[in-house]
């Protein structure tokens, strides 16, 4: 009958064997996967391009707005089409209340960048 010993050191070898054959296999993966940028993001990238105001700007009030009010356009273009859409019709109320939030705080800070920025994106207020 076999010790308590070498049953575990059997259960120990295995485990170092698998561990080293992932390990091994793992990098071939990751280098050979290139990585997909989606047609979302490129259009996203895009909107930061346009309206940031310094080079790491992405996450200003202005890049906001116009990101949300691309979302905004999309998402109404897909309620015309799936009316019945209740859940996406929430989100696109949320959006725009968010929005509207984002706006009001721009003109209180500058009124010259709010209605700069209500003309480019063409927004009714």
């Amino acid at each position: 009958m076999p010790t308590a010993k070498k049953k575990t050191e059997k259960k120990t070898a295995k485990k170092v064997v698998k561990k080293t054959t992932a390990k091994a296999k793992a990098p071939a993966k990751i280098s050979a996967k290139k990585k997909k940028v989606s047609h979302a993001r490129k259009l996203k990238v895009d909107i930061i391009k346009e309206y940031q105001s310094h080079g790491k700007d992405t996450g200003s009030a202005e890049v906001q707005v116009a990101i949300l009010t691309e979302r905004i356009n999309q998402l109404t273009g897909h309620l015309k089409a799936h009316s019945k859409d209740n859940h996406s019709r929430r989100g696109l109320i949320m959006m725009v209340g968010k929005r509207r939030k984002l706006l009001s705080y721009i003109q209180q800070k500058n009124k010259e960048e709010y209605q700069k920025i209500l003309e480019k994106l063409a927004i009714r207020k």
